[in-house]
């Protein structure tokens, strides 16, 4: 095929083989890479019929008309307000069972709230693979429309008896969540309630509202237990392939044969959304004018519940990515299956709705993972490098529109995590529509240094770093690195000019402090002068909102994950070095939140 057709046939699909990368360098995909996609997307590009397969998909082109836009509460038109983020997992409690659940999640709020903390962040909730403890990356669910049961608070389950506190005293000594053992516990203690409850009424509401979805993805978790008993993989691309069709003689005989164990998995589900709607009510009622941030994943792992139960809704031969960068020199490749867009045009962007929907529902605030996914996603092409991946275009007309009709009638307020490779006019477009950016502190940097809080954009939601970045309290004194050529990911050369970098950084930062007026950070600091001016210095910014990490506000060394690793780092795993108990009385905690109010005081 000609490169001037296969460049016709590739627009029309919406591929974009040739982009303007991190460095401003324009690249061009290889065709073999485009015409592997263009296969996933069902065009064969190399048979006669190819030229017949034009105009391919609509309404592709960057923008958003005026009257589509995101919900904003009044109190924040001329307002700022200030919230903190947690991983869920990582809490520490004296009654949780070795991971965080949602009654710590409740209880955090409202010690927060009365500081003047008006929300609470949190790791994304969607559920993960029951039948794999290993599964553990809250980015790669299983299904984003449905919960983690492993959040589920049993103690104040009614029918709860009790455990083994040796047990309980085992799950919680260790420094990292222990998901295997954890989440057989809490599965043992679960099922023991589930066996002994009446079947309410309310679960039956639940069962009937949530439909197909909810039956699917039950089945789903009930098989994917089997199977690995079996010997088999939690994933259905390990199933034998009777198991693989949800619509097959052999899944059906399985779903009368099980009917108590899917039964087991839709009330799992529906306790764990009566217990994520208790603490977003009670984080409204410590005082949270916004309450709980949700964290809405970028996309799917390919061989979950969500895949296996509607197999046409993704793009099979791809897999979403990110192209080579300052960070990752070949790319990257996230193992997520990429929604069709297509098929999300041809159901009228109805199974959107209704992902958004539910991830709206407990949520005044929710983070969009990667928001250029509502205009374009990096896909590559299963079996190939990052290098070889292509942009592929979404409709984001219908994509934003979505989205700001779930935001306004669960008024719910929308942030766009726009970090990376950002489209020239995409924040442009974002702002417009009522959705903030994310501006992270490390990052805001020009020809002179760091960039004063003043130039922050009003349109976005600041912070110091991230759950992919270093702590404040890590960066300060460059664990990161030491981090990083511990695992090999640095050699001692590396090494070297990052802190020499990371010095130069440091010193940029104590000039901006003196600028702003604030102290410097003395050589023999404890943690409170850092975490307590540089939050200060944050909070200035004119963003509508101001997130502090919990991680950063204890002074925590170690980050939460390190992007690039998979089990050569303890990623989402680390709890905090506190109980919850112990939370309000750290002082760093204490110097840190009251500057933060200082500079953001909740306005009546």
């Amino acid at each position: 095929m000609t490169g001037s057709w296969l460049d016709r046939l590739a627009a029309a699909y919406g591929l974009q083989r040739h982009y303007i990368d991190y460095h401003g360098q324009a690249v061009n995909a290889p065709d073999s890479a485009v015409e592997a996609l263009l296969r996933a997307l069902g065009v064969d590009p190399s048979g006669p019929e190819a030229e017949n397969t034009l105009p391919g998909i609509n309404g592709l082109a960057m923008r958003v008309p005026g009257d589509i836009a995101c919900y904003l509460p009044d109190f924040l038109h001329d307002g700022r307000c200030w919230g903190v983020s947690c991983q869920l997992y990582a809490l520490r409690s004296a009654r949780n069972w070795g991971i965080g659940d949602f009654e710590d999640l409740a209880r955090l709020a409202e010690l927060l709230g009365p500081l003047g903390a008006d929300f609470l962040g949190v790791n994304p909730l969607h559920d993960l693979f029951a039948a794999d403890p290993g599964k553990r990356s809250p980015f790669s669910p299983c299904h984003r429309r449905f919960l983690n049961p492993v959040y589920i608070a049993i103690d104040t389950l009614p029918g709860y008896s009790g455990v083994d506190p040796a047990l309980l005293e085992k799950l919680r000594a260790g420094e990292m969540v222990d998901y295997p053992a954890v989440i057989a516990a809490k599965r043992g203690a679960l099922r023991a309630i589930f066996e002994d409850s009446p079947e309410a009424p309310e679960m039956l509401a639940f069962r009937e509202r949530h439909g197909e979805a909810l039956e699917g993805h039950a089945l789903f978790q009930a098989l994917s237990l089997a199977m690995v008993e079996q010997g088999h993989g939690a994933g259905w691309h390990d199933w034998p392939a009777e198991y693989r069709d949800p619509a097959s003689r052999a899944v059906a005989a399985f779903r009368a044969e099980q009917a108590r164990e899917v039964d087991f998995q839709i009330w799992l589900q529906w306790i764990a959304d009566r217990q994520l709607a208790e603490a977003a009510s009670r984080a409204e009622a410590a005082g949270m004018r916004i309450g709980l941030y949700l964290d809405y994943a970028v996309g799917i792992a390919p061989d979950g519940s969500a895949t296996w139960s509607d197999p046409t809704l993704t793009v099979v031969g791809a897999e979403i990515g990110s192209p080579p960068d300052m960070f990752n020199a070949h790319g990257q490749k996230w193992g997520l299956a990429p929604l069709s867009p297509a098929e999300l045009a041809r159901r009228d962007f109805v199974t959107l709705d209704r992902a958004y929907d539910a991830a709206l529902h407990h949520a005044g605030a929710l983070r969009i993972d990667h928001a250029m996914s509502l205009h374009r996603l990096f896909w590559v092409p299963i079996g190939r490098g990052a290098e070889d991946g292509v942009y592929a275009l979404y409709p984001m007309e219908d994509m934003v529109r979505s989205l700001a009709e779930a935001s306004q009638a669960r008024k719910s307020i929308i942030i766009g995590e726009d970090l990376g490779i950002v489209p020239e006019g995409f924040r442009d477009l974002m702002s417009q529509a009522n959705i903030l950016g994310y501006r992270v502190f490390y990052f805001e940097r020009d020809e002179q240094g760091f960039v004063p809080p003043g130039r922050y954009p009003r349109e976005s939601l600041a912070c110091i770093g991230s759950h992919d970045t270093a702590t404040l309290a890590g960066w300060w004194k460059g664990c990161d690195i030491d981090r990083r050529e511990a695992l090999g990911s640095y050699d001692a050369g590396q090494a070297d000019a990052a802190h020499e970098e990371r010095d130069r950084h440091r010193l940029e930062a104590q000039a901006l402090l003196t600028a702003e007026g604030l102290p410097r950070i003395p050589p023999e600091d404890d943690g409170t002068a850092l975490a307590t001016t540089l939050h200060r210095l944050m909070a200035r910014t004119p963003s509508r909102l101001f997130i502090a990490q919990i991680e950063d506000l204890l002074g925590v060394l170690e980050q939460v994950n390190m992007p690039g690793t998979v089990n050569e780092y303890p990623n989402w795993q680390r709890k905090l070095p506190v109980t919850l108990e112990q939370i309000g009385e750290d002082p760093v905690f204490r110097s840190a939140t009251a500057a933060i109010a200082a500079e953001r005081p909740r306005q009546p």
